[in-house]
C-alpha cells in the first residue's frame, strides 16, 4: 500500500476517468447544481456530436427539443432527482447536427456528507434504433388491427385459454349477429348447436387445437338470431416466446351459399347423368322394338296366310291362335319400349282428365281389389290436356296396379289433379306453359332411395322373375315426355308414393290428330305395288299379304334399287316404303320419287314415331307389326 494517500487518491480517481472515459455506449457526465455540463465522455461525444471543450460549461438542456425546454422539462427533472434521489425517463434529445434521438435517461443527485448538493450524475443511453421497432411494430399492430377489423367475409377473433371472446371483428359482426360489447366474454361454445355442446365439440376443438397447435372442420354453427350457417373453422393455438398457451386465433367462414351450390351442382350432375342414362337406354329400346317389330310383322303376317290355307282343322286352328296370341304379346312389349323409347304412334286429343277416370273406374276397382279405397278429386274448371287418351288409360291402369303391389294389406288410392303454370324464368326443364299434374297417389310401403332412383328404368322391377317386365313406368315416363309433359314420382320408405304426370293443356279449339282416320275397307282393282324394304324377311312377308289380295308385287331392298326401277319405265301404281334404311332413309326416299312422279301414292312403313318434316310427313304411315287388314285400310285412304 502507498504511504501516499493523496497520491493514490489521484490515480484512482485517473483510473475512474479512464473506465468513465472508454465507455462508448453510454452517454456519461456531470452537471452542476445549476445544470452546467462539467464533464464530458467517449458515450457523450459519440451520441451528441459535440468535442468536450464545446461542450464542458453550457446548460444541458440544450439537448432537449425546443418544445420540451419551452414546457421546462430539463428543470423538472432535476427537480425529481432531487428530491425523490434519482430521474429515469425516456424521450426525444437533439444532438449538434439538428438531428433527433431516442433515449433513456438517468439522473442521479451527488450530495456530499454534510447534505450539500455538489451537481448531478447523468447517463444517456441512444434507443433509436429500439423505439423505430416499436414504432414499427405499433404501426404495424394497428395496420393489422384495421386490417383485421375492415375484413367482413371472414368471422376473425381471439379466445382466452379457456375459451372466452376477449375481440370481435366486424365480419364476426356480420356473419354472427352479435355486437362486440354482446359477445366479448363471452364462451365461444354459444355459436354451436345444442346437440354439439351436448358432444362436446366445443371443447374437443381447444384440446385438438392445444395438442396438435390447429383445428380445422366445416360444421354448423348458430347466429344470434337462432338460425343455422355451415361454417368452415379453423381454430390456432397462440404461445409465448416460453410455450405458454396465451389463447386462440379462431377464423370462421360461412360457405352455406357454397355448399348449397356445391349440392345444387351434384343434382344436377345426378339430373344429367340419369337424363343420358335414359336417352341411351331410350336409343337402346327403340332400336330393339324397332328390329323386334320387323320381326313380327314377318311372324304375323306369315300366322295370318297360314290360318286362311290350313282351313278349318280345329288343331291347327289352335296352334295357329296360341301362336298369333304369343306373336301380340310380343307387339303389347315393343309398343311398352316404344313408349318409354318415346317412339310410338300417339293419336293426340283434348282429354277431359275427370271423364276419362270416371270411364275407367270399374275398370280399376276390379284391377286393385276391394281391400284398397280409390278416392278422387278434381277443381270443376279443370281444363282438358292434350293426350293420347288410350296410352293416358293405360298409363293410370299401370300406375294403379303398382300401388295396388305396394298395399298388400289395403289402404288408400287417390287420383287427382290440379292445373300448374311454369313461368319462363322457372328453374324447371319443362317449357313454359300451363299444365295439369294428373297424380296417383297412395298409402303403400314406398320406396328407398336407390329403388326410388332405378324405378323409371327399363326392365327394372322388384315383383320378382315372372311377376312383371319393369315397362310399367318407363312406359309412362316415355308416354309423358313424349307429350312434352313431365312425370315425376316421389317416394319414402314407409310412407307411400306419388306419382305425378304433368301434362300440357290442350290449346283452345284444339281438334283430335288422329294420324289413321278409321276407314271403311273399299274394292280396290289390282295395283302393280313397288315394295321397299332392306329386311328380307318382311319383304317376303309383305310382298304375300299384298299378292294374297290380287296385287302385283315389285320388290327392290334399297332406295337406290326403287329409283332405277322408275327410271327403267317400271308401271308402279303404289309404293309401300320402310322408313329406316341405310344410305337412304324412307321419307328420302319418298322426295326423290315425288319428284319423278308427283301424283303417286306413297306409304311409309314404320317400327317407331319419327319426327318428319315437309312433304314425308303428310304421307299416310303403316305401323310394324301390321296385318292384312291394315293394309287393306292404308291402301284404299292412299288411293282415295
Amino acid at each position: 500500500m502507498s504511504d501516499n494517500p493523496s497520491k493514490t487518491a489521484a490515480i484512482e480517481e485517473m483510473r475512474f476517468r479512464l473506465l468513465i472515459d472508454a465507455v462508448v455506449d453510454y452517454a456519461i457526465y456531470m452537471i452542476d447544481p445549476d445544470g452546467i455540463i462539467t464533464s464530458w465522455n467517449s458515450g457523450a461525444k459519440r451520441f451528441k456530436g459535440y468535442e468536450e471543450a464545446e461542450i464542458l460549461g453550457e446548460h444541458f438542456s440544450r439537448f432537449y427539443t425546443a418544445d420540451d425546454r419551452a414546457a421546462g422539462l430539463p428543470q423538472r427533472a432535476l427537480d425529481t432527482a432531487l428530491h425523490e434521489g434519482r430521474f429515469e425517463g425516456e424521450g426525444w434529445r437533439v444532438r449538434k447536427d439538428g438531428t433527433s434521438f431516442w433515449c433513456h435517461v438517468v439522473i442521479d443527485p451527488i450530495i456530499d456528507p454534510n447534505g450539500k448538493v455538489l451537481g448531478y450524475a447523468k447517463i444517456t443511453r441512444d434507443l433509436t434504433d429500439r423505439k423505430m421497432a416499436e414504432e414499427t411494430l405499433k404501426q404495424s399492430e394497428q395496420q393489422f388491427r384495421l386490417l383485421v377489423q375492415g375484413v367482413t367475409d371472414y368471422a376473425i377473433y381471439m379466445l382466452s385459454p379457456e375459451g372466452r371472446v376477449s375481440n370481435w371483428n366486424q365480419g364476426a359482426q356480420r356473419i354472427k349477429g352479435y355486437q362486440p360489447e354482446e359477445i366479448i366474454g363471452q364462451h365461444f361454445s354459444v355459436f354451436y348447436t345444442p346437440e354439439d355442446r351436448v358432444a362436446g365439440e366445443p371443447q374437443r376443438a381447444l384440446e385438438i387445437a392445444t395438442r396438435e397447435g390447429r383445428f380445422e372442420n366445416k360444421s354448423w354453427r348458430m347466429r344470434k338470431d337462432g338460425t343455422r350457417f355451415l361454417a368452415h373453422v379453423v381454430v390456432d393455438a397462440i404461445r409465448g416466446e416460453t410455450g405458454t398457451l396465451l389463447g386462440f386465433a379462431k377464423i370462421t367462414r360461412d360457405v352455406t351459399e357454397a355448399h348449397e351450390s356445391q349440392v345444387a351442382l351434384e343434382k344436377t350432375r345426378e339430373a344429367l347423368f340419369q337424363a343420358q342414362k335414359m336417352q341411351a337406354i331410350g336409343q337402346l329400346s327403340g332400336g330393339i322394338a324397332h328390329d323386334f317389330n320387323n320381326l313380327l310383322t314377318v311372324i304375323l303376317g306369315n300366322l295370318e296366310i297360314l290360318q286362311k290355307r290350313i282351313g278349318d282343322d280345329p288343331k291347327n286352328s289352335r296352334l295357329l291362335e296360341n301362336a298369333t296370341q304369343g306373336a301380340l304379346r310380343g307387339v303389347s312389349l315393343t309398343q311398352r319400349m316404344l313408349a318409354f323409347a318415346r317412339r310410338q304412334e300417339l293419336k293426340t286429343e283434348p282429354v277431359d282428365i275427370p271423364q276419362l277416370v270416371q270411364g275407367i273406374t270399374g275398370l280399376l276397382r276390379s284391377s286393385i281389389g276391394p281391400g284398397i279405397r280409390i278416392e278422387t278429386r278434381f277443381p270443376e274448371d279443370l281444363q282438358p290436356v292434350l293426350a293420347d287418351s288410350n296410352q293416358l288409360e293405360l298409363a293410370l291402369l299401370n300406375l294403379a296396379t303398382n300401388a295396388r303391389d305396394a298395399m298388400a294389406d289395403g289402404g288408400s288410392l287417390c287420383i287427382c289433379a290440379q292445373p300448374e303454370v311454369v313461368l319462363e324464368q322457372s328453374h324447371s326443364s319443362m317449357a313454359a306453359g300451363r299444365y295439369v299434374c294428373l297424380s296417383v297417389i297412395d298409402t303403400g310401403e314406398g320406396m328407398d332411395e336407390a329403388t326410388l332412383g332405378s324405378a323409371k328404368d327399363p326392365f327394372f322391377t322388384t315383383k320378382g322373375v315372372g311377376k312383371g317386365t319393369g315397362l310399367g313406368l318407363s312406359m309412362v315416363h316415355g308416354f309423358i315426355e313424349q307429350l312434352g309433359g313431365r312425370f315425376i314420382l316421389k317416394s319414402e320408405k314407409g310412407h307411400g308414393t306419388r306419382a305425378e304426370m304433368w301434362i300440357p293443356v290442350a290449346l283452345a279449339g284444339e281438334t283430335a290428330k288422329n294420324l289413321y282416320p278409321a276407314v271403311k275397307p273399299v274394292l280396290v282393282p289390282r295395283l302393280s305395288v313397288l315394295v321397299v324394304d332392306d329386311d328380307s324377311l318382311v319383304m317376303t312377308s309383305t310382298t304375300l299379304l299384298l299378292e294374297d289380295l290380287g296385287h302385283r308385287v315389285i320388290s327392290a331392298t334399297s332406295g337406290a334399287r326403287a329409283l332405277a326401277l322408275f327410271e327403267q319405265g317400271e308401271v308402279i301404281d303404289l309404293m309401300i316404303t320402310d322408313m329406316a334404311m341405310p344410305q337412304m332413309s324412307g321419307a328420302q326416299l319418298a322426295h326423290a320419287v315425288r319428284l319423278l312422279k308427283p301424283d303417286l301414292p306413297i306409304i311409309l312403313a314404320t317400327g317407331y314415331a319419327e319426327r318428319l318434316e315437309g312433304f314425308a310427313a303428310q304421307l299416310p304411315r303403316l305401323p310394324k307389326p301390321f296385318t292384312q287388314l291394315n293394309l287393306v285400310e292404308i291402301i284404299a285412304q292412299s288411293m282415295k
